[in-house]
């Protein structure tokens, strides 16, 4: 016999990014747009990381809602997680069009979007949606490798052409490129490439090898930031799937990242190529953590509403 009631449903964790559950947020109220995509068609040495944006939210949902730095609990701006993008089996061209076309209704609507990767080609997508929306928008590119190929491996749409597609839409600027290749060098030095800026990291010193005023400098006032992680040192970042020795620190990133945050408005954001299978799960952890500290210092004043 009914007891003429409903079941209580037992406590449980949101399976979102912080944790953050229905009861927390709403999409139409939250400032934040988590948008995962687990694609990585044309990986070219490590796959897995079509695992990455699984493995960052479920480390996000042990992180520390309060924030020393900024202060405050960021969740409570509103974070929303979407489902998982599907891949398009058509081929990376094919997915860009399915990125851009799920994440422009949000960009349309001001939300700050936080792709979770994936191979870096899906930045191609979020940049041409962003694109529409703001004129003046611009790339900070945060990648060990330059990414600046026309094509690779049969496609232009290969995640080593991303900076390439960027780069034919607006204006781009790459930090912390150790890797590259003959042709990309030549055509970084090529005449007539306006819009182009690179920082190389310099692997004979231990400093940091840009200077950030020099980096907002060469920004614009809405800026995309797309952070592929083995940007960092492989000593913190190892399960990527184009490792790079050297490389800048975490304290590093941050500061431009922070800095970038203050003088310019972050409109969105991505942090690809965690490929969990190739290191520790502390690596899952800092992923979260990075993602977590771009929306803070991106809605930092802001309030959900």
């Amino acid at each position: 016999m009914g007891t003429g009631g409903s079941t209580p449903l037992p406590p449980s964790v949101p399976w979102s990014f912080a944790a953050v559950g229905p009861d927390e947020t709403n999409l139409e109220d939250c400032r934040v747009v988590v948008v995962p995509v687990p694609y990585d068609a044309t990986t070219s040495y490590k796959g897995g990381s079509r695992e990455g944006p699984n493995a960052i939210i479920e480390a996000s949902r042990h992180l520390e809602d309060y924030d020393i730095e900024l202060d405050r609990e960021t969740y409570n701006v509103g974070i929303y997680t979407l489902p998982e993008i599907e891949p398009h089996v058509g081929g990376p061209e094919e997915m860009t069009e399915r990125v851009r076309a799920t994440v422009r209704p949000f960009a349309r609507d001001g939300k700050l979007l936080a792709v979770l990767g994936g191979e870096h080609s899906i930045s191609v997508g979020v940049v041409k949606a962003l694109r529409e929306f703001h004129s003046d928008l611009s790339v900070l590119y945060l990648d060990a490798h330059g990414d600046l190929r026309n094509e690779y491996m049969g496609s232009g749409f290969s995640h080593a052409c991303a900076a390439r597609r960027i780069w034919e839409m607006c204006p781009l600027v790459e930090v912390g490129v150790r890797s590259i290749s003959q042709e990309e060098m030549s055509f970084i030095q090529g005449e007539g490439q306006e819009g182009l800026k690179v920082y190389f990291h310099d692997d004979s010193d231990t400093k940091v090898s840009w200077d950030v005023e020099e980096v907002l400098k060469s920004i614009s006032e809405h800026v995309y930031v797309s952070i592929d992680l083995d940007v960092f040192d492989p000593g913190i970042m190892s399960a990527v799937g184009t490792p790079e020795p050297g490389g800048p620190g975490w304290e590093a990133v941050l500061t431009l990242l922070r800095a970038v945050s203050r003088e310019r408005t972050i409109v969105g954001f991505d942090v690809v190529e965690l490929c969990p299978g190739a290191g520790p799960s502390s690596c899952a952890f800092v992923a979260a953590k990075l993602a977590y500290k771009v929306m803070g210092y991106a809605t930092e004043g802001l309030s959900r509403g």
